[in-house]
């Protein structure tokens, strides 16, 4: 028997020993879901969500297809609808990768995390309108800064009723900026990334998507940002909104740059945001991200611990399903916190002791006692990667082997490894040898080699993707089935020519114009600007904003505030007609000869500095060349 046919047989032994307390705790207080299960875009093609889209997994054949502890996992993360978790405090869950919750303050609604689109979240709030009774929306809270907690804000209310005090919006402070600035910059790869990492363009089936691991798929909708009115800077603040008080923990670094969890005294009930989830996060994110800090999350936990736990009958969080006992609570916090402080310091440990990332990574396992909760069980980040992410944030990419110091590139390293290894044919005929051994790692790596030697043999393609789709099926996390899907899917089908994220009013309103400028300097291409120096002044007259542009030396420097008489010319217009000719390519003529754009000096510099700009490709390669 292989390493991994063991490792799947141990995992059916485990599933069918279950206790079944997480079903429980994720059945209680149901009251009912969507009468329609497809909820529509407001515009585009296909729906929003549909709830029908995890109905396969109740089929026991699945098992053969997703490792049955996924499919133990994802059973309870797709359990769609409203539910009452205690009095006053309500949850819509299954209509997106998030959890939206509603708490009843008496004159209306709290909304904690209003997940991804408008159109999941209005669809929420019509369930809980239909069942509950209307009641207006009063105020918004998000928990952090990613977009799956606030995107979908439009749908339960809107910038008019906030801007005339009618709701409240509640965030972290940093919020807005670290909401819009994580991906603006890297923005393009993480899209494409992501991609993999959610499955995005994998059907849903025993064959394909069975989501994350940290919930369903993200809803596809409009996306939406109002920004806070209340900032929550420090733990122990306290607010009061209608009838409920409520106190804050704030817990910066943890699973995002600004992130609170919240305590509710008169229900005796904590929210725990994305801190403490129904399995181990990511410390970094197979889409791409800055790495997260383990052991800031674990001394957070052990704050919230002594905070709250201790005088709570229910925990709630932004993902998955509540908890409910003083003694669960305690039971669940603890463990959790403690498989992070493990899996830190144990990699920290292994690290001084000479090992290197992936030799950790081989090796780390978490102690029984921990690994045995389902929720420390890696099905969104794992004790590999997670390790990975531990040894790169403290001491880099870098393994201190000079051969890995300036290694070749993967095309021309694939090139030479094929011919060492005696051509295309014998490669593949070795990956064959490694398949059929139960080393799918192994076939993995060699036909991977093949690919990028020569991208158009169609054998070595379906070969390399069936042994990801191997292990994919055999994957316990949902994020490595989903990456190992969409791999074999672009070998043998290429990559889908998704159009690019359109940029949402909303988030570009809340955009710094210097952000925006940073975008434009990333995309400055080198070899058109060589040999150009120039400086250009930039007026904003719809932010009465000033600004200076120089490129030089192949970059485009940019300072806010001031203007230089030496410019070589002063371009009066709006920040919308900013970027429209400066990164989405709308020639400048057609601003000009109408006037809307004013420029004094030498008009053409400021062509020049827009014809240095370069779109990114949102669909590049990754399986192959």
């Amino acid at each position: 028997m292989s390493a991994a046919s063991k490792a799947l047989e141990e995992v059916r032994q485990l599933v069918a020993a279950d206790d079944r307390r997480d079903f429980e705790f994720a059945e209680r207080g149901f009251i009912a879901t969507r009468k329609d299960p497809v909820i529509p875009r407001d515009a585009g093609d296909g729906p929003a969500f549909d709830l029908t889209s995890y109905d396969y997994l109740e089929d026991d054949k699945t098992d053969e297809t997703v490792n049955p502890s996924l499919r133990r996992q994802a059973k309870i993360l797709t359990k769609h609808g409203l539910f009452k978790v205690m009095d006053g405090i309500y949850q819509v869950r299954g209509f997106c990768v998030s959890t939206v919750t509603f708490i009843d303050a008496g004159e209306g609604w709290i909304v904690v995390d209003p997940l991804t689109s408008v159109e999941a979240a209005r669809a929420a709030y019509e369930l809980v309108t239909e069942h509950l009774g209307e009641k207006p929306v009063i105020s918004v809270i998000y928990s952090h800064s990613h977009a799956d907690h606030y995107a979908g804000v439009g749908g339960v209310t809107n910038v008019g009723d906030v801007a005339a005090g009618k709701v409240s919006i509640i965030a972290p402070a940093g919020f807005l900026k670290e909401a819009v600035s994580e991906n603006i910059i890297a923005g393009p790869a993480m899209l494409r990334r992501a991609r993999y990492q959610f499955g995005l363009t994998l059907k849903h089936g025993c064959c394909g998507e069975a989501t994350s691991g940290l919930g369903p798929r993200p809803s596809m909708g409009t996306p939406s940002l109002i920004a806070p009115t209340i900032d929550i800077t420090h733990t122990g603040q306290e607010l009061t909104v209608g009838n409920v008080r409520m106190i804050f923990q704030i817990t910066p670094g943890t699973e995002a740059p600004a992130e609170m969890n919240f305590y509710l005294p008169d229900h005796r009930a904590v929210f725990m945001a994305e801190n403490a989830n129904l399995c181990m996060h990511n410390l970094l994110p197979a889409r791409g991200a800055l790495v997260r800090d383990a052991k800031a999350w674990a001394d957070y936990l052990t704050e919230s611990i002594r905070l709250f736990a201790g005088q709570s009958d229910v925990m709630f969080a932004a993902h998955g399903i509540p908890r409910f006992g003083t003694e669960e609570i305690i039971a669940f916090l603890t463990s959790h916190r403690d498989a992070y402080k493990f899996l830190h310091d144990q990699t920290i440990r292994l690290m001084n002791t000479g090992l290197v990332a992936a030799e950790i990574a081989e090796v780390l396992k978490l102690p029984d006692v921990l690994a045995k909760q389902w929720y420390n069980r890696g099905y969104y980040g794992t004790m590999s990667h997670n390790s990975k992410a531990i040894y790169q944030r403290y001491i880099g990419w870098y393994d201190a082997n000079p051969a890995n110091l300036n290694p070749l590139p993967p095309e021309p390293a694939a090139k030479r490894y094929v011919e060492a290894m005696g051509g295309q044919e014998a490669v593949k005929a070795r990956a064959a040898d490694a398949t059929k051994a139960g080393e799918p790692r192994w076939a993995a790596t060699l036909l991977n080699h093949a690919v990028f030697n020569d991208p158009a043999d169609r054998e070595a393609r379906e070969q390399l993707a069936a042994v990801y789709t191997q292990l994919g099926y055999e994957s316990e996390a949902g994020t490595w089935r989903n990456i190992y899907l969409t791999g074999a899917q672009e070998l043998t089908e290429g990559v889908a020519n998704l159009a690019p994220a359109a940029a949402n009013a909303d988030v570009l309103s809340a955009t710094t114009t210097p952000m925006l400028l940073d975008v434009a300097a990333v995309r400055v291409n080198p070899a058109k600007a060589e040999g150009l120096n120039f400086m250009v002044n930039i007026r904003l007259t719809d932010r009465n904003e000033k600004h200076l542009l120089t490129v030089e030396n192949g970059v485009l420097i940019h300072e806010e505030g001031i203007e230089d008489a030496k410019a070589g010319a002063t371009v009066t217009m709006t920040r919308p007609e900013l970027m429209m000719t400066l990164l989405a390519g709308f020639p400048l003529s057609e601003f000009t000869k109408t006037g809307s754009i004013e420029i004094e000096g030498d008009a053409s510099l400021y062509e020049t500095l827009t014809s240095l700009i370069e779109a990114p490709k949102p669909n590049f390669n990754i399986v192959e060349p």
